[in-house]
């Protein structure tokens, strides 16, 4: 006989999980509808992890398993933060840390025409969209959104970019603002791009501000959202001795 499932929607939410771990039973969920995203399938009542991940919710009721991978894999539409690796007369070259490197149209920026075409160095920091995925071909990037303005693309200037998981990324994109971000924002002031790509640029008039803020989020992947509001207020602490 099988034994009785009984998950509650929030004991496991924040929590990792590995494939054939039961972390929903909607059999207690009777008057909602929920929202399955990557890593969970569903068994007539029982939904179950398919990878190893940290079990996330999104509001309204979408559940997913967040899963962290140093690799990328370039999706339309991603945000992502690139770094120049070479110039031509029609593009440049950039790494977004996909199987391949990227292309970057001259022309691919607000306004852009062949009387404006943007110069970057190799090694350029910049914040860019991916437009175009297809199998055996390099991805195409833009510096606009879809409605062709800037928005915040085009090149991260000062700072410091460092290197985290695919999946600490979109932790730190998640909404509301995840609570590593938050507790920093309410004692530092400082600058922010993430990239699904797994690169994070932060900036900040004080260099302090700079470390403390890089060194807060690689501390957080691991950590529950109490335990990185923990984590932030003994980093603060011990500068401010």
């Amino acid at each position: 006989m099988d034994a009785k499932i009984s998950v509650s929607p929030t004991s496991l939410v924040d929590k990792i999980v590995v494939p054939g771990d039961v972390v929903l039973d909607l059999s207690n969920m009777s008057n909602q509808t929920i929202k399955l995203g990557g890593g969970l399938r569903q068994d007539n009542d029982a939904i179950s992890a398919t990878r190893a991940g940290k079990l996330s919710y999104s509001k309204p009721n979408k559940y997913s398993i967040e899963s962290s991978h140093k690799r990328y894999i370039p999706r339309p539409d991603d945000h992502v933060l690139g770094i120049v690796v070479d110039s031509r007369s029609d593009n440049f070259w950039v790494d977004i840390k996909g199987p391949q490197i990227a292309l970057l149209p001259n022309l691919a920026f607000e306004g852009g025409t062949r009387r404006n075409i943007p110069k970057f160095e190799v090694g350029t920091l910049l914040y860019v969209r991916v437009v175009k995925t297809n199998t055996g071909m390099n991805p195409e990037l833009s510096c606009t959104d879809a409605s062709g303005k800037a928005a915040a693309f085009g090149p991260l200037r000062d700072g410091f970019m460092f290197e985290t998981s695919t999946g600490l990324s979109r932790m730190l994109l998640s909404s509301p603002t995840c609570p590593v971000l938050e507790a920093l924002g309410k004692k530092l002031s400082f600058e922010i791009a993430t990239g699904l790509n797994g690169r994070v640029w932060v900036n900040a008039a004080a260099p302090r501000s700079v470390i403390i803020v890089a060194n807060a989020i690689m501390n957080s992947e691991s950590l529950s959202g109490t335990q990185q509001r923990i984590m932030v207020e003994k980093l603060l602490a011990k500068i401010s001795d």
